[in-house]
């Protein structure tokens, strides 16, 4: 069978900085070349992606558990104080009527990081097992996942927005509560964790029977 073409057969390599695909004038025992446009240092997949994705992987779980245990908000009036986290916000917007708020705060919350740290989670241990299975689903899977991770920051504008509008003195009052830092915490790392796997890996086993 005729190998693929693809850009590394062809000497191509494209930048991580401003996406150019140019020629590799770098090699063994020859320094990393430099993109002629940008002058970002050039890697044909990028350095220890693996390992990188992992450990923020690993971190993102660690703190998924105390951003949804701990307090995201602290609302405080004349007649009481309530501490709310994410689920029990959401089941408060229910019981009042306001559904749709509600399943959006629970979608972007809730299940958009969890599916993010599954989907990132299997295409590690694809990589791994150097899995061959539907190369085009998971890149695809892969994208959309890196696409939907940031509107996991919803509840962290909501809180925001709100400590600043409920400011009055000792009548009311809305701060920010230690789950709101665990939680901004969970997003910036599961994106920084997408950012850093690299989607070509998925790819080089397509490569390996015709080596």
């Amino acid at each position: 069978m005729t190998p693929p073409v693809t850009a590394a057969r062809q000497g191509l390599i494209s930048c991580h900085c401003c996406a150019l695909v140019s020629r590799n004038t770098g090699g063994k025992g020859h320094p990393p070349a430099a993109c002629p446009r940008c002058g970002a240092t050039l890697h044909t997949r990028k350095t220890n992606s693996l390992a990188r994705t992992w450990s923020l992987l690993i971190a993102a779980s660690i703190f998924y558990i105390p951003a949804n245990v701990l307090p995201i908000m602290t609302s405080t009036t004349l007649i009481h104080t309530q501490s709310d986290t994410i689920l029990s916000g959401v089941i408060y917007l229910l019981e009042t009527g306001n559904w749709p708020i509600a399943a959006v705060i629970f979608f972007a919350s809730v299940m958009i990081p969890v599916i993010k740290l599954i989907v990132l989670t299997g295409l590690l241990v694809s990589v791994h097992r150097r899995s061959a299975w539907k190369p085009h689903e998971r890149t695809r899977l892969y994208r959309i996942t890196e696409a939907i991770g940031r509107w996991s920051m919803i509840d962290v504008y909501v809180v925001t927005i709100l400590v600043a509008l409920v400011h009055l003195g000792a009548i009311a009052q809305v701060e920010a509560g230690p789950g709101a830092v665990f939680f901004a915490a969970v997003v910036v790392i599961s994106m920084l964790a997408a950012r850093t796997f690299d989607p070509r890996l998925i790819w080089d086993q397509q490569e390996l029977p015709n080596e």
